[in-house]
């Protein structure tokens, strides 16, 4: 028997442990044991999926994933963000901003990046909404710089979604840098 094969039949075991099995009778384990424990099946699932990702390699453990580089855009190409008159969600303008980026390496502007910016400059803040949620919402500072909110009807009903004008669009997109250095700051 090869090593792979070795890796495999080991890997069968664990998936017939952590289903409650034994492997070498296929009967159920008795319902006290130790192996019908969530904490311990979910490791054994684990330590399986390890191991089949192993196998699937040709016997070569896969190498870790690296966190994926943080999103960059130069100054000239923040140039080309195309703005509207009309007042967009922050998805919105995150995705013109990722566009003017160009498709280079997939990288893209998460909303929650411009987001935890403008609740650390005070311009959102987090308020419970009826339904005992927090969210982000704007505060008189963003207001004054066209942050607002607008009732909508939706596949699910009546909901609140904020909008940014052109003037607050601008204020992101200027203040981009600083939003991008409080994500890799960690703040």
């Amino acid at each position: 028997m090869t090593e792979l094969e070795t890796i495999e039949r080991a890997r069968v075991y664990l998936d017939k442990l952590a289903n409650g099995i034994d492997p070498l009778t296929d009967l159920p384990v008795p319902e006290g044991d130790v192996i019908n424990q969530v904490r311990i099946s979910r490791c054994l699932f684990f330590a399986s999926d390890v191991l089949r990702r192993v196998v699937e390699n040709g016997g070569i453990t896969p190498p870790k994933r690296r966190g994926k580089a943080p999103f960059a855009i130069t100054q000239e190409q923040l140039m080309q963000v195309r703005f509207s008159r009309e007042p967009l969600r922050i998805t919105e303008l995150c995705k013109r901003i990722t566009d003017a980026a160009g498709p280079e390496d997939g990288k893209r502007l998460t909303n929650a990046i411009v987001l935890e910016w403008l609740e650390s400059v005070g311009m959102l803040e987090k308020r419970e909404d009826g339904e005992g949620k927090r969210k982000r919402r704007p505060t008189e500072a963003g207001r004054q710089i066209g942050i607002f909110e607008e009732e909508r009807t939706g596949t699910y009903g009546v909901y609140t979604a904020v909008l940014y004008t052109e003037e607050a669009q601008h204020f992101v997109v200027d203040n981009l840098d600083a939003a991008l250095q409080l994500r890799q700051s960690g703040g």
